[in-house]
Formats: C-alpha cells, structure tokens, sequence
C-alpha cells in the first residue's frame, strides 16, 4: 500500500534512507559521503522545506520512501523528486516503480529529478521511466535554481526531466 507519511514515521524514513544510500558508499564523491549518509537533522530540514515522503506500507513496516516537492518560483513551477530508496532487502522488486508512478500521478506540473552522476543505476531506472538527462549547461542552471545543494553536489550531479518538462523546453 502507498501511503503519506506523517511525523510518526520519522524514525522509519531515517532508517531507510541511510539504509538505501549505502549503495553510494565509494561510488560518490568521497567529500560528498558522510555517515550517516543523511543526518536527522538534515532530514527534518528537507521536510521544513517542503519535501512531503510517500511509502510504501508493508503490513504496518516501510519498505521504501520518495519524497515530492513543489517548487514554485517566477520562471516556472515544478515538482522535484527527491529522495528515493528502498530498503535494500526490498530492492528489485518494482517497489520504487510504483512509487514513482504515484508520486507523478500526484502533480500536474513538470517533474525534476536530480542524483549522483556516478549513480549509474538510479539514472538508468528514471531512463527507464520515462525521464531523460538534460544538458550539462542546463543542469547546473537547474540545480542552482531548484535545489538547495552546495556548489560541489551540483558539479557532480545530473537532472532528468519528464515530458512534461521536455515539452516545455524542447532544446533542452
């Protein structure tokens, strides 16, 4: 079942997603690795932020988490994905398929997804659904004017775009 999270499932979605990030242990930036991959602090700022996480309930345990975030600005309203894993005892079952299926379901508005460059399986499964890389150039514009992220995340990080989004920037 996919579900909303709520405040009581802080704890869970802090577990899952530093659970997750371990697949970037090595593969990422040594400069951009901590451990945990994301602190509670950090996490309770995203979600100050706007992020609102989705899961995926199984019978009362969370296995997986996606986090959707409006933007609204003057040049143009989207909506990010952020913060995607699943718990890696549950991964390669279709469950962040249908978590991305819903949380585009959710929003009218072109959809952004930024993540590691070196994340060569992540960019391959938002291929896979749909999403493509945009240029470098606009990339970089991207990163600076949606995400909150320093200066050395956005050298080393990619964006892809729905349809929804190439349609509006066709040469993009």
């Amino acid at each position: 079942m996919i579900r909303r999270c709520t405040d009581l499932d802080f704890n869970e979605i802090f577990t899952i997603i530093n659970d997750g990030a371990q697949a970037y242990s090595g593969i990422i930036p040594a400069d951009r690795w901590s451990t945990p991959y994301m602190s509670s602090e950090e996490l309770r700022h995203e979600i100050d932020a706007g992020v609102s996480f989705w899961a995926c309930d199984d019978s009362g345990s969370l296995s997986a988490v996606m986090g959707i975030q409006p933007v609204k600005n003057e040049t143009q309203d989207v909506t990010l994905i952020r913060h995607a894993y699943v718990r890696t005892d549950h991964q390669r079952r279709g469950i962040g398929a249908l978590l991305l299926s819903h949380l585009r379901q959710l929003t009218p508005d072109p959809i952004l997804i930024g993540t590691w460059a070196d994340a060569l399986w992540a960019i391959r499964f938002y291929q896979r659904h749909g999403f493509d890389l945009v240029s470098p150039a606009t990339k970089d514009r991207l990163l600076r004017r949606y995400w909150s992220i320093p200066e050395r995340q956005i050298e080393t990080s990619v964006v892809l775009a729905d349809d929804r989004w190439r349609a509006l920037h066709p040469d993009q």
